[in-house]
């Protein structure tokens, strides 16, 4: 059975290591050995992902599967650049394992996101996703996000094409 709560700092080594193999999963084919290395380490090393779990500028809730963690979404404050609303919030991550697509732990998660973002009175949701992330794309779109511009995501020293989503709230 598939629980959800808000990330503990004891998850920290756990989420780290389920957001590494996600995103490597997903992305890793894409790019160079060291690049990968450093985005693994900049994103979800102890400096990263951990380090925001009980950081008040963000909200990390996590999905488990007898006790293993198999999914989390990560939201805060708008980091792109440009003149965000105060009232805007970033989905940072949205991830799920592989073996658990289709299982309705992406819904659960992005439910979190959007109800803690209204609970607060945040007005609108960013986010940005991988150009050839076709899945997300269609993920995001079923929620009512659309393109609002473009984004240089940096993965060691290769830049990705990332489109910017917004959703009104």
């Amino acid at each position: 059975m598939i629980t959800y709560r808000d990330a503990r700092p004891a998850d920290g080594p756990a989420l780290a290591a389920m957001a590494r193999a996600s995103f490597t999963e997903t992305f890793g084919t894409l790019y160079r050995p060291q690049d990968l290395a450093a985005f693994l380490d900049q994103a979800f090393g102890p400096q990263g992902l951990p380090s925001q779990i009980g950081d008040p500028a963000f909200r990390i809730h996590v999905a488990l599967d007898e006790g293993a963690i198999i999914g989390f979404a990560k939201t805060g404050p708008v980091a792109f650049p440009g003149d965000w609303p105060a009232t805007a919030v970033e989905l940072y991550q949205l991830y799920v394992r592989a073996d658990q697509h289709g299982a309705g732990v992406g819904p659960a998660l992005m439910d979190w996101a959007l109800a803690t973002a209204r609970a607060e009175a945040r007005t609108e949701m960013i986010l940005s996703v991988y150009v050839d992330n076709h899945r997300a794309h269609r993920f995001y779109q079923r929620y009512g996000f659309t393109e609002i511009g473009r984004y240089v995501f940096m993965v060691g020293e290769k830049a990705d094409d990332d489109r910017i989503l917004r959703l009104p709230l």
